[in-house]
């Protein structure tokens, strides 16, 4: 089985999604929402720039994130596929991104949820009410909309272009979803 790039504006569902599809397909999960919140909490020079980048809304700079993809990817014993959840979010770490994949001999598809940015906004903002996450702020998310559109999108272009790329309605039901992803995962 492919690896697999979960990919859509930020509360689309992605992590949920992700969940699901590993336990089916025995996936190893990056998410890198997860990774950089948990490096935010590290009492270090490292720890404290991300935080500080991570609350603006801003994206953390790519040699930071692929650092990070590279060592997850390293301790992965043998043929597991991995789910990349939220990454790349720019041509740089597209572009390293593949790089590293095509070294390891890795392919991988694409799938997009596609969700209206009222309901990722609704969303994000009942999530740092339940949650309790400080980097879900009406700024932070209007912030973050826009560098999906600056820098994520192109990249969707181009994988659709190149054929790599599915798009399902991420606005449905949990179930609804997960249903069209296998559909699509069936024939890429």
């Amino acid at each position: 089985m492919k690896d697999l790039i979960l990919i859509g504006i930020q509360g689309s569902g992605k992590g949920t999604q992700a969940k699901v599809l590993a336990e089916r397909h025995h996936y190893q999960i990056f998410e890198t929402g997860k990774a950089l919140r948990a490096m935010a909490t590290e009492d270090s020079d490292l720890g404290r720039q991300v935080k500080d980048i991570t609350e603006r809304g801003d994206l953390v700079p790519n040699e930071i994130v692929m650092d990070i993809v590279e060592d997850f990817v390293s301790k992965i014993e043998g043929p597991h596929p991995i789910l990349f959840d939220g990454i790349p979010r720019s041509e740089p770490q597209r572009q390293s991104l593949e790089a590293l994949l095509e070294r390891l001999g890795r392919n991988f598809h694409v799938i997009q949820l596609e969700v209206p940015e009222e309901i990722v906004i609704e969303r994000m903002l009942k999530r740092a009410e339940i949650e309790g996450r400080p980097d879900d702020n009406m700024d932070t998310i209007k912030k973050r909309l826009q560098n999906f559109h600056t820098h994520t999108q192109p990249l969707l272009d181009l994988w659709k272009t190149a054929g790599k790329l599915d798009q399902v309605n991420g606005s449905q039901s949990v179930e609804e979803v997960d249903r069209e992803i296998e559909e699509k995962l069936a024939t890429c």
